[in-house]
């Protein structure tokens, strides 16, 4: 079975600088980081994806899995010249950056997973939205998105992009809009994963709340992790500084450390 087809953003930042690469979570596209990519995009070459169904990506024409889409992943950016990435991702696109580092370790250099964690939600849960929204349409599900995504403040301050956000799930290919997390579980193998891992989670987060990002930094060789203030499901989108700024510090401190370590072994040599 092929693996499925992703649409990827046209990279901005400087050519020579690191990759960074940004994951959205399910029923969003690349506008969810539309805030955090020019903060960044000044030291890295930034590029986001969109899954299946989503965004500028064709609807999906089999199931998938998130070994799946960590596979397409690797492959859109070794195909635009990627030897090796930092990798952020929410919630689903978090999860596709922890099964890229556990299956193509040498591809990951850091991982920031945002409202994401080593298993999210019950399987039978995901089974049964997925039926649901084929069902009625993704529109359907624009009030317990809502709900979901955002911390109980945010779409009273009437913001613009979380509003487009929930206009842009209706349009959501409903085949699409999969149930990919239901057999995710990689809690008994986080130790495999080798490189320095972020886990961010919003204070008001109801999905990957403190427990579930908590499961995935105490299973890591090598993790930190911060609490996002104010936000809920969605913190490049409720708040894109705090992001960013968190984001920015821990690939500054992963990429000073790897220069130096650089250093030492040409020093030995």
């Amino acid at each position: 079975m092929a693996d499925p087809v992703l649409h990827f953003s046209d990279p901005v930042g400087p050519e020579a600088a690191p990759w960074l690469v940004l994951g959205p979570s399910l029923g969003t596209s690349t506008s969810v980081w539309e805030g955090v990519i020019p903060l960044l995009s000044d030291r890295y070459r930034v590029i986001a994806w969109d899954l299946p169904g989503h965004g500028g990506a064709p609807a999906a024409v089999a199931a998938f899995s998130v070994a799946d889409l960590a596979r397409s992943v690797a492959a859109g950016l070794r195909t635009r010249g990627a030897t090796s990435v930092h990798y952020a991702g929410v919630s689903l696109g978090g999860a596709v950056g922890v099964m890229l580092a556990l299956n193509d370790p040498g591809f990951v250099d850091a991982l920031v997973a945002v409202a994401s964690g080593a298993k999210l939600g019950d399987a039978g849960a995901w089974h049964h939205r997925a039926a649901f929204v084929r069902a009625n349409s993704t529109a359907a599900m624009r009030g317990p998105s809502a709900e979901r995504w955002f911390a109980p403040h945010t779409l009273a301050h009437g913001a613009e992009l979380p509003q487009r956000l929930l206009d842009e799930l209706g349009g959501v290919d409903r085949e699409s809009y999969s149930d990919a997390l239901a057999e995710y579980d990689v809690r008994e193998h986080l130790s495999a994963i080798r490189c320095p891992v972020l886990v961010l989670w919003g204070e008001h987060d109801q999905v990957a709340h403190r427990d579930v990002a908590s499961t995935l930094h105490s299973g890591l060789v090598d993790g930190r992790m911060i609490r996002l203030s104010d936000t809920g499901h969605l913190p490049p989108v409720e708040d894109p500084k705090a992001t960013a700024d968190e984001i920015g510090k821990f690939l500054t401190d992963v990429d000073s450390a790897h220069d130096h370590s650089g250093d030492e072994r040409t020093t030995d040599d």
